[in-house]
């Protein structure tokens, strides 16, 4: 991802802002307890996994919760090929699903389409893709039970040339835009 120079200003800005403001709290700590370190803390609930085959790598699996009775579900992440040949993803498993599709999403007018990639989704070598809420995406087709928010599912994705791999997909609240959660503005 590139970021345009005015976004470069802008998190620079708020970064220096943060270290101003926690500079205060770190002196402070440090006279009232010499030789104590503040430590970092990992919001494991909500920290990103990344799973590793061969040259790929793949971070955040997360999909969406379900409302009663669907039948479908999305499933989001982002795959690099850190390799110097092409791969591709042709689908993947899940337990609670009959089947895992690659899909993409595209607006023609006003006109949303949705369509399985029957030769599955290339990763180019030294470059990533983003399956996101909107385009690309995996479909859990047949759901048997729906996925509800805060649970972790076990399934596998399948690539043509590097083959299986085991991932944990997040599951974020119905509706999520990320898989913390949130929802995209823009």
């Amino acid at each position: 991802m590139k970021l345009k120079p005015i976004a470069l200003v802008a998190a620079s800005l708020c970064l220096a802002a943060l270290t101003a403001q926690a500079q205060p709290l770190v002196q402070a700590q440090q006279a009232a307890a010499p030789g104590m370190a503040l430590v970092p803390v990992v919001d494991k609930a909500n920290a990103a996994q990344s799973f590793k085959l061969g040259p790929l790598v793949i971070e955040a699996p997360w999909a969406r919760a379900t409302p009663g009775g669907a039948r479908v579900a999305g499933g989001f992440m982002k795959i690099t090929n850190t390799g110097k040949l092409a791969d591709r993803l042709i689908g993947g498993t899940l337990p609670v699903a009959g089947g895992v599709e690659v899909h993409e999403m595209s607006v023609s007018g006003t006109v949303m389409k949705m369509r399985r990639l029957a030769d599955g989704l290339e990763i180019k070598p030294g470059q990533s893709v983003e399956l996101k809420p909107g385009g690309h995406h995996l479909m859990f087709m047949e759901l048997r039970s729906g996925l509800k928010a805060g649970e972790t599912i076990k399934g596998t994705l399948v690539f043509l040339r590097a083959g299986t791999v085991e991932v944990e997909y997040r599951v974020a609240p119905i509706g999520a835009q990320t898989r913390g959660g949130g929802h995209s503005h823009h």
